[in-house]
């Protein structure tokens, strides 16, 4: 049976990641949205936080922590709550680190994860979602060939976050088209790999302070051995469903702190002699985006759970995230409305929210628990 109490160790990482996501990320989040860049002692702060290290084993450098999809949708929660875009900064190396991790042969973590257990940021990224009208993961059109000691691939990506200032990426890509997630398979391609051409940083309606590129691959030639889990392939499909546990953690993160700030505005803001969350107009739109949030968490929570007991969770995690990004819609859209005129204005933050929130219906494979 799920059991909704977090444990001692819980606790401490909630309690941890909200603090520095109340002390250094939410102060740095207007800023970075109008630069377009992520403060670099930002992420050297959260970095320090071990969250990503903390779930590598020490055999591979790691601090030896038992890897916890439900630990880490609700450190991720917190991070959404703090920014966005520097949240899916800091966590963009777990697409590769927790996908060797969880499918990886033994000497691809061998390789891979001690990079992501030193005391400096390593980034790395992952070329999951393409450009296509009706874009599905699994149906992708980049397609990766075997000729003899290697894979060819061939195709287009787009989102792929710091792809440019990353060593190792890893991409997906068809191995057995029309087969569904069964034929998808994953490939480590290192940096200035032949036939990889990574083009202009991509202009997004949000995420602005989060470095993504579209990627161009061109008979790009990788050995059998960058192929995830060697001969036996990966299991698409579960790294898919826990990317998307990690991207409804952060939506529900994100539009907890709009519920929060929408609240507070309406008992603060006194208009005809009353705060305007007196009136059920605003009091109601403001109950029923708590509603939304909270049965969000309990679906990403219920998944996640799932996941740590070795269930099936599929389903449960689709579910979840596409929750998820309709809720985040409908709580920045009434978080804007409760602000009346001023939340259209750029210094409030509703405005910033709203847009980060359009992104969860298209976001793949940009962060993992």
């Amino acid at each position: 049976m799920v059991s909704f109490e977090m444990d001692d160790e819980q606790k401490l990482v909630q309690e941890t990641v909200a603090s520095f996501a109340a002390d250094l990320m939410e102060p740095a989040m207007r800023e970075s949205d109008e630069k377009g860049e992520v403060p670099e002692e930002v992420i050297a702060k959260g970095w320090d936080l071990g969250l990503l290290g903390g779930c590598i084993p020490e055999e591979y450098e790691g601090f030896g922590e038992e890897l916890s999809a439900l630990t880490g949708v609700i450190a991720l929660e917190e991070l959404g709550w703090g920014d966005l875009s520097i949240a899916l900064h800091l966590m963009a190396p777990s697409m590769m680190a927790i996908s060797v991790l969880d499918q990886g042969t033994e000497e691809q973590r061998k390789e891979i994860l001690p990079a992501f257990c030193g005391e400096s940021y390593k980034a790395a990224s992952c070329a999951l979602v393409e450009p296509y009208y009706n874009f599905c993961p699994s149906s992708l059109r980049a397609v990766a060939e075997r000729d003899g000691e290697e894979y060819v691939i061939n195709g287009k990506k787009c989102l792929a976050t710091l792809a440019r200032e990353s060593e190792n990426m890893i991409i997906f890509a068809a191995t057995s088209p029309g087969m569904g997630f069964s034929g998808v398979d994953a490939f480590i391609v290192p940096a200035g790999t032949k036939g990889v051409e990574i083009g202009e940083r991509e202009k997004n309606m949000g995420i602005k302070a989060l470095a993504t590129y579209p990627v161009t691959l061109k008979d790009c030639r990788v050995p059998l051995a960058a192929r995830l889990g060697g001969d036996k392939g990966c299991d698409f499909l579960r790294l898919l469903s826990r990317s998307r546990l990690a991207l409804a953690a952060l939506a529900v993160g994100m539009s907890r702190r709009a519920m929060e700030h929408s609240r507070d505005y309406a008992t603060q803001r006194i208009a005809f002699g009353e705060p305007i969350g007196s009136r059920q107009a605003i009091a109601f739109m403001i109950a029923e985006m708590a509603i939304e949030v909270d049965a969000t968490r309990l679906l990403v929570w219920e998944a996640a759970w799932r996941c740590d007991k070795n269930m099936d969770f599929e389903k449960e995690a689709a579910l979840a995230k596409n929750y998820a990004a309709d809720m985040a819609m409908m709580v920045c859209d009434r978080g804007v409305q409760v602000m009346g005129g001023h939340g259209y204005v750029r210094d409030n933050p509703v405005e910033l929210w709203f847009r980060n929130a359009r992104g969860f219906a298209t976001f793949e494979g940009m962060v993992m628990v």
